[in-house]
């Protein structure tokens, strides 16, 4: 037997065996996990939130028979299917690294390397980035609290940080390409085309949760937001924009999150120009012809200080507006704010 003919084996073997595998790792579980079942009217009713409340999430095994299962339960297959996939990674990385070792002792390196661009590419494609916005209020503080975020959670420096203000959630869209703060000449005043003040960044789709976290830690315990006596208006709306919205993936994420945090919001699904509800939180599609996309603000909206007079951040904050600007990014061309002074929304 050749060495060619022998490697071939080996590879086969492998790989069949990292299959079979990664299968039993997915089908160890029940064979449907149970899901909160989302309201089809405008709002999400605050007591089908509640943890306290068993709700009725139903979904068919393979006798066709129906599965109920309380919030307990749907907490526990939510942990389970986290561990599963977990254990999944482990399997399939596990299996591939060893078959790299193997690799290069029979045919050198450069089969090294193409395995090792396998394994890492099997890494990224079972956790790829998704882009996700929140709107709470003024979004110069949101904005600070989710870099933090993103140092905290994911170990990001200066210069990986994705969190922008921006503007979304208007049926308008973009006027002329552009979405604008208030401006002396009217140019595509963000307030007029519906939108809201949101922060948006792009996260790994396994900590969307935790980031959900996060903001609702944003809400006092009676679902205030910081602003709450002062920013009030459509442009201030709480909204929170995921792909698919309050029918995709990510709607059971967060309200799972929003659960772990006191369950002090109501949830609508935003339809776009949605008024400004206390205690609410308006679910939008980010993705899609019919979506609501995100606008990046104008540059002078970046990493600025809070709205507090107390909430004066380092300079070191500030100046990263000015350095990713200087690195290419575009913030637009809209002007520069009420006066033309950029400052302040000046």
């Amino acid at each position: 037997m050749t060495k060619s003919i022998g490697l071939q084996l080996l590879l086969s073997s492998l790989f069949f065996s990292a299959a079979n595998l990664s299968n039993a790792f997915t089908t160890a579980g029940p064979s449907c996990l149970s899901h909160r079942r989302i309201a089809t009217n405008d709002f999400f009713a605050r007591n089908q939130l509640s943890s306290s409340v068993t709700m009725a999430a139903r979904c068919e095994n393979e006798n066709g028979a129906d599965v109920e299962s309380s919030s307990d339960e749907m907490n526990s297959n939510s942990n389970a299917m986290r561990q599963l996939q977990s254990r999944r990674k482990f399997a399939n990385v596990g299996l591939l690294s060893t078959l790299a070792s193997l690799t290069f002792a029979l045919d050198g390196a450069n089969a090294q390397d193409e395995i090792e661009a396998a394994v890492s590419a099997s890494v990224v494609d079972e956790d790829p980035l998704i882009n996700v916005y929140f709107g709470c209020g003024c979004f110069w503080h949101v904005q600070h609290e989710f870099v933090m975020a993103e140092k905290k959670i994911l170990g990001r420096s200066d210069d990986q940080i994705t969190a922008r203000t921006g503007y979304a959630g208007g049926i308008a869209g973009s006027k002329d390409g552009k979405v604008c703060y208030h401006n002396a000449g009217n140019v595509a005043d963000y307030g007029k085309l519906g939108h809201a003040e949101v922060v948006g960044l792009t996260i790994p789709k396994s900590k969307f949760y935790d980031f959900a976290v996060e903001y609702f830690k944003l809400f006092d315990a009676s679902g205030n937001r910081p602003d709450q006596s002062g920013d009030r208006g459509t442009e201030y709306r709480s909204l929170v924009g995921i792909p698919g919205g309050a029918k995709g993936e990510y709607a059971k994420l967060l309200i799972d999150a929003s659960i772990a945090t006191g369950d002090k919001l109501d949830f609508g699904i935003g339809k776009g120009d949605d008024k400004d509800l206390r205690k609410t939180s308006f679910v939008m599609d980010n993705t899609g012809a019919k979506g609501f996309p995100f606008y990046v603000a104008e540059q002078y909206h970046q990493f600025h200080d809070g709205f507090n007079l107390n909430e004066n951040y380092p300079g070191s904050y500030n100046k990263l507006a000015a350095t990713f600007a200087k690195g290419g990014e575009d913030f637009g061309s809209c002007p520069n704010g009420s006066l033309g002074l950029g400052i302040g929304g000046l």
